[in-house]
């Protein structure tokens, strides 16, 4: 058989197995509809609402991670470059001098599922397989714990929760842990009830994963299924020693630990490439004080004593917070779930009766009077094991100080209480359950009062009449994040509109730093790629002598990308620039700037200032129209001096000395008014004395300062269309000396 007609063979065998899975389990093919849909939503978020990635810098850290392990990388090297002008965010510094590598502190497995996006052709697809997994997965824990009707109302419940929306929508390490955690708990519950080692070592690898994704989240995650696995073996001991029975559980267990343990192994030998200990996580090694327990803890520049007092209002809080604002519709979606609680725990299929050995077999059959590990997994048991998540994620996460960090910096407001998005997972299940038990509740007492078809046309009134309430009741929970989230896309969208349609061909971008030297922190939509040979290397605007070995070690075209205003996270847009700069080497630099005068000036000073002194100038009327200043001036290797003004004195000589290395030249131009007002002009050049005379780069940064002669950033002058008092103007160029 040729291999075109096999494939053909193999295609039409598919389609009838889909065909034959179509006609026999409906239920599958919608809930397989709904988990693409979920998926499909996810995506597009992704795209529309975070075209620039959320004000969650920890995204750029995943990418920046799943770019390098495309490549095969699992170290940063920025050889000559000064290492604290290319450092990303969240990046750990390894080495001295050229030797510096640099590693994330985080785990790879996320950035590796992340990369399956950008092998597919979008990052994004990621996303959107991530949520469709999870949401499949919550289908079939849905149906385990009840039945497939209840599975497919869970992945609805699940997608209508903002925190899964929105957390899922980012490319952040909770929501892929989850599909982990949940592929861990589907692979658990098949193997319990078919006593397949194969689906216990599948549980054993996943729940693996997920320990090396996020190790605590893992272990919080399985503590009920643990616990189910003790019980188990417990029992079954008791009941027939070492027997088949208690062998059968047993060697499930194993199934599931060794693969589990493996990935531990490789967790720890990750540790020990990364940061020369198999104990230290790089988490640790960025910052040894932010991890779980109580006492002191600390990352970066913010230190809190995490008592049990403080440990326990966290929790409270963002429980409330949890229950109330971040689940699907809110408190009718949480009373829901109780209600689903509640039922399981009524029936005779549910918590009470696995809890006393009565629940439904597996096989559809008469109820059970006695806990059976070696009958399998009952619908009851898997309920209560889903139930257990709930404390042992809210507590165990209260635990942990991350949550009162997220509180107070504010992401949990934008993304919801990411620290505990496994928790979504029981709360659709029940949520699901609760909506199934009212309906079929009031279905059974009405059709014992009247008959059938009233009985539905009362159900569809009741739903028809409640859909509102719902549907307000959501609108409630995910207007608010939604639109904080849309405000500050629509601020980021202004702030990168220098970069839109452009393309860079060995360029060196200088961004700024108003977090401090960290790269793609803030501005984690502007990353290189795996290293620095790509199109675009972005660093960090620091001092003369960086910035000056930066061009150097680069060797690039070089821009400076700048912003006028106060940098608020995003929650209010700032007005930015993207220039390309010169940089001019040789004898001495000619420049000429102009500016303009408001209308209110009367009089006008200029200073040339370096760090090793400055000289003042008076203001010719040559040099001064109605409108304008213009000041020419000279930067050599050894001085500074402005060419066409009166020298009136300084701190030295006509000529301000410059130093022997490398700085700083300012030109400050002062215009006064009537009352004292002023605007004064600052331009600050970077130079460094050469073999051949000097270096500049130009033009120099520019800020526009009102009553004062310093200002920072957010009067920087960005071009005409910035927010400038009338008459305000800069123009400025600079040729080699002849």
């Amino acid at each position: 058989m040729s291999r075109r007609r096999h494939l053909r063979a193999v295609g039409r065998d598919v389609a009838d197995r889909l065909a034959v899975g179509a006609r026999d389990r409906p239920e599958r093919v919608v809930a397989a509809v709904l988990a693409v849909a979920v998926g499909a939503l996810v995506y597009v978020l992704a795209i529309d609402l975070f075209p620039y990635h959320s004000v969650n810098d920890d995204e750029g850290v995943y990418l920046y991670q799943a770019a390098m392990l495309l490549d095969g990388q699992l170290f940063l090297r920025p050889g000559a470059i000064p290492w604290d002008a290319v450092r990303p965010w969240f990046f750990v510094v390894d080495g001295t001098g050229e030797g510096v590598r640099m590693y994330s502190k985080y785990s790879p497995v996320a950035p590796a599922i992340f990369a399956v996006g950008r092998l597919l052709g979008d990052w994004n697809l990621a996303l959107g397989l991530v949520a469709a997994g999870t949401a499949a997965g919550v289908y079939v824990l849905g149906a385990a714990a009840f039945d497939r009707r209840v599975g497919l109302l869970a992945v609805p419940v699940l997608a209508g929760s903002p925190l899964f929306l929105l957390t899922s929508s980012t490319f952040l390490s909770y929501a892929p842990t989850t599909l982990l955690n949940v592929a861990f708990a589907v692979a658990y519950v098949r193997a319990a009830r078919t006593g397949s080692r194969r689906w216990g070592a599948a549980a054993g690898t996943a729940i693996g994963l997920a320990f090396f994704a996020r190790p605590y989240t893992a272990v919080l995650f399985a503590l009920p299924f643990i616990g189910h696995t003790l019980v188990s073996l417990g029992v079954s001991w008791r009941r027939s020693g070492w027997e088949r029975q208690f062998r059968g559980v047993l060697t499930r267990a194993l199934a599931v630990a060794l693969p589990g343990t493996a990935f531990v192994g490789l967790t720890l030998a990750y540790n020990a490439v990364v940061t020369g200990d198999p104990f230290v996580f790089p988490y640790a090694a960025f910052a040894p004080e932010d991890g779980v327990g109580f006492g002191v803890r600390e990352i970066l520049n913010y230190e809190r004593n995490y008592t049990p007092a403080l440990a326990a209002e966290t929790t409270v809080t963002v429980t409330e917070y949890f229950f109330t604002e971040w689940v699907t519709a809110g408190r009718i979606g949480t009373a829901l779930a109780a209600v689903g609680v509640g039922a399981a725990a009524w029936t005779r299929r549910g918590l009470l009766g696995a809890l006393a050995g009565r629940s439904r077999s597996t096989d559809g059959g008469a109820p059970t009077r006695r806990f059976d590990p070696a009958a399998g997994m009952r619908d009851g048991e898997v309920a209560v094991v889903l139930v257990g998540v709930l404390p042992a994620v809210f507590l165990g996460e209260a635990y942990f100080w991350g949550t009162h960090n997220g509180l107070r910096n504010g992401l949990i407001d934008l993304l919801g209480p990411f620290y505990h998005f496994d928790a979504l997972v029981p709360v659709a299940v029940f949520a699901a359950a609760g909506v199934a038990f009212v309906v079929r509740g009031a279905a059974s007492v009405l059709r014992a009062r009247t008959t059938r078809r009233r009985a539905r046309l009362a159900i569809l009134l009741a739903l028809v009449v409640a859909a509102p309430v719902v549907a307000s009741a959501e609108r409630s929970v995910v207007e608010d994040p939604f639109a904080a989230n849309a405000q500050r896309t629509a601020s980021l969208e202004q702030t990168y509109e220098p970069f839109e349609g452009r393309t860079f061909d060995d360029a060196l971008v200088f961004t700024p730093d108003p977090y401090g030297d960290w790269q793609a922190h803030p501005f984690q939509y502007l990353r290189y790629g795996s290293g620095y040979g790509g199109d675009v290397v972005y660093a960090t605007d620091g001092s003369p002598d960086r910035d000056l070995a930066v061009l150097a070690a680069t060797n690039r075209t070089p821009y400076r990308f700048t912003y006028r205003g106060d940098w608020t996270g995003a929650a209010r847009p700032v007005n930015s620039e993207l220039r390309q700069l010169r940089v001019f080497t040789g004898e001495s630099v000619a420049a000429r700037t102009t500016v303009g005068i408001p209308a209110s000036a009367t009089s006008a000073s200029v200073r040339i200032e370096t760090p090793e002194g400055y000289a003042r100038y008076a203001v010719p009327d040559a040099a001064r129209t109605d409108e304008t200043v213009t000041v020419e001036w000279t930067i050599g290797p050894e001085t500074a001096r402005a060419d066409n003004l009166r020298f009136e004195g300084g701190s030295r000589f006509l000529d301000v000395p410059l130093d022997a290395g490398s700085g700083e030249v300012d030109l400050v131009v002062t215009l006064v008014g009537v009352g004292g007002s002023s605007i004064t002009y600052r331009q600050e050049a970077t130079v460094a004395a050469t073999d051949a005379g000097v270096r500049v780069v130009w033009p120099p940064e520019t800020r526009v300062c009102r009553l004062t002669t310093e200002c920072g950033r957010e009067r920087t002058w960005v071009g005409p269309g910035g927010d400038y008092v009338d008459g305000v103007s800069v123009a400025t160029d600079a040729t080699l000396a002849a």
